[in-house]
């Protein structure tokens, strides 16, 4: 393997089709404004890395990138690139990461709006994420201690799991579908309108009008705090261990609550059944 070495590069397409390289201390930046530093390139490393300059990492097959910073001028930085490893960075250029398979997230500080589309496998751990879009059309996702801010997430996955996560988020996982959440925060308006297979288990759910038109819904043992007009039209089998503050016409199913502050059938399609105490 080549090493490069505490240089600068600012120049287009720098190391292009650079195959089996390791980069260390070096800089994507400067006048000439460059972009596209590792277009179509395999075998590719960088560590303690600064990129400063758009498009480094497009086409690349085997990328590992520990320890760097991508700055917000650092536009697109990883598209069409598959078997990627990002370690201890920041991401924080828009649209950071698309069209990506074969992915492995750890310990970065990811600010991207629109990031993460279209990606198919992916796995991200003890990470933090604020983005708009995030990880829209994304299939085969594993995320674990990820927290994440921001609106519309999670939209059109599918095959998802996600366990001890905290999402501070609106409009999520619409029309998602197998997606198991485990041991997590989720809270935001709106939540997974029109998902299909969505299983929340152990989990605190807060925000108005969640899980409506939903198919395959299932809740076990969850928390839902200020939580009303909820499983509109939705088929569920739930189990909560929280005051409901408010349900509205499930379409079908169970739902198990100590207590709910209003139940609204006025829908005679509504056949789903609401039961109180104990």
């Amino acid at each position: 393997m080549k090493i490069i070495e505490n240089q600068t590069f600012d120049m287009e397409r720098a190391l292009y089709g650079s195959r089996d390289i390791l980069v260390r201390d070096c800089s994507f930046d400067g006048p000439a404004d460059g972009e596209s530093a590792f277009k179509e390139g395999n075998g590719i490393g960088a560590e303690h890395c600064f990129f400063n300059l758009r498009y480094p990492f497009w086409h690349d097959h085997g990328l590992t990138i520990k320890d760097s910073e991508m700055t917000e001028l650092c536009r697109a930085a990883l598209w069409y690139s598959d078997h990627v490893e990002i370690s201890d960075t920041k991401l924080y250029g828009i649209k950071a990461l698309r069209e990506c398979s074969d992915v492995v997230i750890r310990n970065c500080d990811i600010l991207s709006p629109e990031f993460g589309w279209s990606v198919r496998g992916i796995r991200m751990e003890d990470t933090m994420a604020e983005s708009e879009y995030f990880m829209m059309r994304s299939e085969n996702l594993v995320f674990k201690g990820v927290h994440f801010k921001g609106k519309y997430s999670f939209q059109y996955i599918k095959n998802a799991t996600f366990e001890n996560c905290v999402f501070d988020t609106k409009d999520a996982f619409w029309h998602g579908e197998n997606v198991t959440v485990k041991d997590s925060v989720v809270k935001g308006e709106y939540l997974a309108w029109y998902s299909d297979g969505l299983t929340l288990i152990n989990c605190k759910i807060t925000g108005t009008q969640p899980l409506c038109y939903c198919k395959n819904l299932k809740l076990v043992n969850c928390e839902m705090i200020g939580t009303d007009l909820a499983f509109e039209k939705s088929e569920v089998e739930a189990v909560i261990t929280t005051k409901v503050d408010s349900i509205k016409n499930p379409l079908s199913g169970r739902i198990q609550a100590p207590e709910v502050g209003e139940v609204v059938m006025d829908d005679v399609n509504a056949k789903g059944v609401v039961v109180t105490g104990g």
